[in-house]
């Protein structure tokens, strides 16, 4: 269970990762050694997932943002493992969600542009057999997008 130190130490890791653990003890009012220990738990425990640096993809080029949606006549164990593996081995895929509802998968895809899309999107097709129906809708404005969690 997490209290309320955990909680503070999250919310300033999620909006800066490289804080020094000097730093993090100061704010929540403890010492190095106990506060390293709360964060190798979290580590542990898989609270605290990975610690990276966030790009901004439109100054890498990556322009185009596409939701995609999928329906697939397939439904089984192996088929499905198939179709998870090789769509995550696409790097364009973001983030990859299994949907209930009106279609069964939804992919946030990135790329550079409408060519590359359509490349993407001839890969992703020829991945694994049995897709009945793929759509695409593509963002015109990013708005908001984080990665922080509401603790």
């Amino acid at each position: 269970m997490l209290d309320k130190i955990d909680r503070k130490l999250l919310a300033m890791l999620q909006q800066d990762c490289t804080l020094s653990l000097q730093v993090l003890a100061d704010a929540v009012n403890l010492t190095s050694t106990p506060c390293w220990k709360r964060l190798k738990r979290l580590e542990e425990e898989g609270i605290i997932r990975a610690k990276v640096a966030l790009l901004d993809s439109e100054k890498l080029g990556l322009t185009l943002t596409a939701f995609v949606l999928i329906k697939t006549q397939h439904h089984n164990s192996e088929w499905y493992e198939t179709f998870v593996e090789r769509v995550e081995a696409l790097p364009e895929v973001l983030s990859f969600y299994r949907m209930a509802g009106e279609y069964d998968y939804l992919l946030q895809v990135q790329v550079a542009d409408m060519k590359s899309y359509d490349n993407f999107y001839k890969k992703l097709v020829n991945a694994v057999p049995g897709l009945l129906d793929v759509t695409s809708s593509f963002a015109m404005e990013r708005i908001k997008s984080t990665t922080v969690l509401p603790l």
